[in-house]
């Protein structure tokens, strides 16, 4: 009998361990709000000098050298053709472990960091996007804010970023 009452009491925590709350660190790009899994962020810097290096994509602003480790800086607005990025007091640069490797994001200001719970995920819209709907893990809804959750190491290992292929070393 005690055995059944711990498969009961297994098979209840399945429902609960379903309905985890997931935490996104939320960041702005022009009007709309973004977010990222907070387990993939390192630290939040603001925008420094950068090293460009040569034939880089035109997202790729450049490189930084983070305590030893040389780290790509991407501009998301840049590379979600969001219009012409402007640097200002606000704007940041979140660094990220992405599969293993430091990535620079610079965003327009962080917002906060959003617990979202699983009812207040919406699948991606099917109509097309300013972003690759292929790198949206869907929508997230907080009061009157909607929030574009973003895959993050999906974008990052993108074909197209070629970011966790090639070495800046």
């Amino acid at each position: 009998m005690s055995q059944s009452q711990s498969v009961a009491t297994a098979s209840s925590i399945d429902p609960i361990n379903s309905q985890m709350v997931n935490e996104y660190l939320t960041f702005r790009l022009g009007a709309e709000e973004y977010g990222v899994d907070i387990l993939k962020v390192q630290e939040i810097r603001g925008y420094d000098a950068i090293t460009q290096i040569a034939n880089a994509p035109v997202f790729v602003k450049g490189v930084i050298n983070l305590r030893g480790v040389i780290v790509p800086i991407v501009d998301m607005r840049i590379k979600f053709a969001l219009g012409d990025a402007e640097y200002d007091q606000f704007t940041v640069v979140i660094i990220l472990n992405v599969a293993g490797r430091v990535v620079g994001i610079v965003v327009d200001a962080v917002s906060d960091v959003i617990s979202l719970a699983q009812e207040q995920f919406r699948p991606t819209p099917g109509m097309g996007s300013v972003i690759d709907t292929e790198y949206i893990i869907g929508l997230g809804t907080v009061d009157e804010r909607m929030l574009i959750l973003i895959d993050i190491e999906k974008l990052m290992a993108s074909s197209d970023m070629g970011l966790m292929e090639h070495s800046f070393n």
